[in-house]
């Protein structure tokens, strides 16, 4: 339920502040008085768009505010949770929602003062509030909209939940069962490729470090001449002259050995010496060994030459490298045993997918049974409300067609298609709810369709924005009885010209604007008794009021 809602630099309004209560909540003004845009606000606590044009003109920023009392709403309260929103757990539990408006683009939304996304407030939105207005016949005349409306009813959702998994179960086994059955030219296409890739690679025998192997060698095999030098010389002076490293070493060697007969912290060297001593003896022998084996070949390094080429000529073709090209091997291969193995893939799948198919059509063919329970129950709903708004003699059915055997009609919502047929009239067969449906006619069903689609909820406020546009008279008076009879379960929060609507309002408020010399400001007030009593003789007699008018106010109002 809505308590408070506040707002503050939007479009004409600069500051306003309205308690509503429960019951029959009625919003009455002059045409062009700012109705609409009470009812567009309560639209963007809701998670509904809203832009910088709505900041009032001089002003830079904007604030939307409301209070809800929503108890323990247990769906309510698993999304608070799942999106770690505090909430109160007590059975008076209310929620704030506050949208800031700022014309540097800082939209900013809270809820309970902690900052949230437009996707958490469109979740939450609908557990609040329900807005109703003259836009919505249009999507009332659309039959999928229909569908909806029945399933609400019939309270079907965990149904639908399950129906939804199944149905994509089975589209994905299709979709990859129609992927395999591809062009089969196309496939055979496929199949020389990759066998050709996959032998070329085989082929190549490609090995990870070989490249790099193969380039040391070719190195050496170019510089051998130098490598020679290099390594003689190398060992000339570490080991084999008079003046060697290794000489010249162990004469230090023996120096210390006698310094560590006098001093003790020599004799602590003396081991790591003896180690570095073993590290150039080795050293000194690689390298003589290695310029032992040092040998030039020609036949050798074509040979290299040759292989080097070979590898740079196949990585070149996949991807740059030996890695890459080993990749594309095994994936080329594992192409090969899929397209191989299609045929038995193919009877795998096609009795996955006849699986599929049959637990999809037990999950629509529950949903589609509990619908048509839920159909002869909802069109007798809908026709007791209708005689309620003056539709005595109007026929309501709901048809549900069902498509079990074309695949293509399959959807997540089942296998069913549910459209409203109308008729207004004796003697005249109920038509889809589109062709037949008056102006006046379609406010009137779109009231019974809303309120009869979902009856047990009471927690939200439910608001109608001018849906008695185009009616008057006892049809007036009809509405405006199932107004209040909604309102006895749920606060109902309903924007009107009709007087005989306003009469049964459980509190009364009327938008007033007012014109000075430089701006436009509009205020919302509730009116007592006295001020009831003129505001609907306004509605009936227009600008100039009479005392008629007065009596007449005073006798709705006393009949409510």
């Amino acid at each position: 339920m809505l308590s408070l809602l506040k707002i503050k630099n939007i479009a004409l309004i600069d500051s306003l502040e309205v308690e509503f209560g429960p019951g029959l909540n009625l919003l009455t003004g002059e045409t062009g008085s700012g109705k609409s845009i009470i009812v567009d606000s309560l639209g963007a606590l809701t998670g509904e768009r809203v832009s910088g044009d709505l900041i009032k003109e001089g002003e830079d920023s904007a604030r939307i505010e409301g209070l809800f009392s929503v108890g323990k709403a247990r769906e309510l309260r698993e999304i608070f949770e799942e999106s770690g929103v505090e909430i109160d757990d007590s059975p008076d539990a209310e929620v704030i929602v506050r949208r800031e408006l700022s014309l540097a683009g800082k939209n900013r939304i809270f809820v309970n003062n902690q900052m949230v996304t437009a996707a958490f407030l469109k979740k939450v939105g609908p557990f609040l509030v329900d807005i109703h207005g003259q836009g919505e016949q249009a999507s009332l005349f659309d039959p999928s909209s229909h569908l909806s409306m029945l399933d609400e009813f019939a309270a079907v959702a965990d149904l639908k939940e399950e129906t939804a998994s199944a149905f994509t179960e089975w589209r994905a086994v299709r979709s990859e069962l129609e992927e395999l059955r591809s062009d089969e030219a196309e496939k055979l296409q496929l199949l020389d490729i990759l066998r050709f890739q996959a032998n070329e690679i085989s082929k190549a025998a490609l090995k990870a470090e070989e490249f790099d192997e193969l380039e040391e060698e070719k190195r050496r095999l170019n510089n051998v001449e130098k490598l020679s030098a290099l390594s003689d010389e190398a060992y000339t002076l570490m080991y084999e002259s008079d003046a060697s490293t290794i000489t010249t070493f162990d004469q230090a060697f023996r120096k210390i050995e006698e310094l560590a007969e006098y001093d003790s912290r020599f004799a602590e060297q003396l081991e790591g010496l003896q180690s570095a001593r073993a590290i150039i003896e080795d050293a000194s022998i690689m390298v003589r060994d290695f310029r032992n084996h040092l040998e030039f070949s020609p036949e050798r390094l074509e040979e290299i030459e040759t292989r080097l080429a070979e590898i740079a000529r196949v990585t070149r073709k996949y991807g740059g490298t030996v890695e890459t090209a080993l990749e594309h091997l095994a994936d080329a291969e594992r192409r090969l045993e899929n397209i191989e193995s299609a045929e038995l893939r193919e009877k795998e799948l096609q009795a996955a997918l006849s699986a599929k198919r049959e637990s999809y059509l037990k999950a629509a063919a529950v949903l589609s049974e509990k619908r048509r329970a839920a159909a002869a129950k909802f069109e007798k709903a809908v026709l007791g409300s209708l005689k309620a708004v003056a539709l005595e003699k109007a026929r309501f059915e709901v048809r549900i067609e069902s498509f079990a055997e074309a695949e293509e009609r399959f959807t997540p919502n089942g296998i069913d298609r549910v459209e409203f047929f109308f008729s207004a009239n004796v003697g005249e067969s109920p038509k889809p709810l589109s062709k037949v449906a008056s102006g006046g006619e379609a406010s009137r069903i779109m009231l019974i369709l809303k309120t009869s689609a979902h009856p047990h909820r009471t927690g939200k406020t439910a608001i109608f924005d001018e849906i008695d546009t185009g009616i008057g008279g006892r049809v007036a008076e009809a509405v405006g009885a199932k107004l209040k009879e909604l309102a006895a379960t749920q606060q109902v929060l309903c924007v009107t010209h009709q007087a005989q609507v306003a009469s049964k309002a459980d509190r009364h408020f009327v938008v007033e604007k007012t014109m000075g010399k430089r701006s436009t400001s509009i205020a919302v007030r509730e009116l007592n008794v006295g001020e009831r009593v003129e505001e609907i003789a306004r509605m009936l007699a227009g600008e100039r009021i009479t005392d008629a008018a007065r009596e007449n106010a005073r006798e709705l109002i006393a009949a409510a």
